[in-house]
């Protein structure tokens, strides 16, 4: 395993763009909670507190394939950096006014979670021209789900240590400060600078012309309500089982399975077609929800949480080789964009639907969601399997791009292929 995953960071640049990305996406892991103590300490209420997170949140989801599609019409550089600069700016004027006036507040969430740089996309767009061989891509994308959990593990830590040392202001402007230099990192590395998209037909639908793709999308929307889901229904348990901590190390637990089950998933190569592998690990995941319901003794259910979180990392490493195999095109990026699009509001849904379960029917029947959402992620892709089976294929790196106005020849790994 260590071998697999060291052979991919020897790669020239790749431990700089994996850090770069995971350091210039710190705003993402960070925010939420960032705004929400930065706001209480302003005398707010948890409602509005709640209110700007959710229009950072929905501005991101929307502003995601926007910007990824112009990632590939122009290059990373000439929109990566800008947004970052940009979504920085709106959170250092929203952490210098605060919620007076309250609609610059929320104009400050709009603008910046409207120009939150796709440097997730954006690094899985790069893996192919960075690494030696084909073969490395997926284990690429399954490091890359890993360093996922890690930064949404560590990020929120990293945020209440400086509201502790400094300020709850100083919290937000360090985060996204940081945040910059991450991006700039990535954007001024010669991959990210010599990265041109393949040669795109013009289509106003873009990436999202693609039918696997759709469905792709329609199956991980269900994914993401599970995990919002549980995060909801996980509240109510620990008021009955410890509190704040044990909610504290159920979320913990999500991460540290996600976190085993990436590593084990990208430490070998995976035969077949990658279609047939997703529809396995999303059954294995919707299966692995459902002892969540027998809501043990707190010792216990950190167990079943850490079991739960195990295929979490494998279906979304899997579902970007997909996503690679079946964007149109010139389109990678705004596929992959997409994705992250799709995950967010799903778990913005799952939330929303899990409240007012939890109180119908308490923490039993919340989570009884996670594996009700589940199985439906899973009858999606057996349902519509002749869509997915038939992958568009598309290269990343094209030789020569109609989007490249100096017709720089690039390494190129053509994807339709890739299991």
């Amino acid at each position: 395993m260590a071998t697999g995953y060291g052979e991919i960071l020897r790669a020239r640049h790749a431990a700089r763009l994996l850090i770069g990305t995971l350091v210039g996406r710190l705003p993402n892991a960070t925010s939420a909670i960032a705004i929400v103590l930065f706001v209480r300490a302003g005398g707010g209420t948890y409602s509005l507190a709640g209110a700007l997170v959710s229009v950072y949140g929905l501005a991101g989801a929307v502003g995601q394939p926007v910007l990824g599609r112009l990632v590939d019409l122009y290059g990373q550089p000439r929109v990566q950096l800008p947004a970052a600069l940009v979504s920085a700016l709106a959170m250092g004027v929203f952490a210098f006014t605060g919620t007076d006036p309250l609609p610059l507040a929320y104009a400050a969430m709009v603008v910046a979670g409207l120009f939150t740089p796709p440097l997730e996309g954006g690094l899985r767009a790069l893996w192919p021209s960075v690494l030696r061989r084909e073969e490395q891509v997926p284990r690429a994308y399954a490091m890359d789900a890993v360093a996922q959990e890690v930064m949404f593990t560590v990020g929120p830590l990293l945020v209440t240590l400086c509201a502790a040392l400094w300020s709850e202001r100083a919290a937000l402007l360090v985060m996204n400060g940081v945040g910059v230099l991450g991006a700039l990192s990535v954007v001024v590395s010669p991959p990210s600078r010599a990265w041109r998209s393949a040669p795109r037909e013009a289509h106003w639908l873009g990436a999202l012309r693609s039918p696997g793709l759709l469905v792709l999308l329609g199956a991980l929307l269900f994914v993401g309500i599970a995990m919002g889901s549980i995060t909801v229904a996980a509240v109510p348990y620990a008021d009955g089982h410890g509190g704040d901590v044990v909610y504290g190390w159920l979320m913990a637990a999500l991460g540290l399975g996600a976190l085993v089950g990436g590593l084990a998933y990208g430490a070998r190569e995976w035969a077949g077609v990658p279609e047939r592998r997703l529809r396995v690990l999303v059954a294995f995941l919707a299966v692995c929800y459902v002892p969540l319901v027998l809501m043990p003794g707190a010792v216990a259910m950190v167990a079943l949480a850490t079991l739960a979180g195990v295929f979490l990392a494998p279906v979304l490493a899997c579902a970007f080789v997909i996503v690679d195999r079946h964007a149109p095109r010139g389109t990678v990026t705004e596929a992959f964009s997409w994705l992250v699009t799709t995950f967010t509001v799903g778990a913005s849904v799952g939330t929303g639907v899990a409240g007012p379960v939890v109180e119908a029917g308490g923490a039993l029947w919340g989570f009884a969601v996670p594996g009700a959402a589940g199985a439906v992620s899973l009858l999606v892709l057996l349902v519509t399997g002749r869509v997915l089976a038939a992958p568009v294929g598309s290269a990343v790196v094209a030789a020569s791009s109609e989007n490249d106005p100096n017709r720089a020849a690039e390494p190129r790994f053509s994807s339709g292929d890739r299991a």
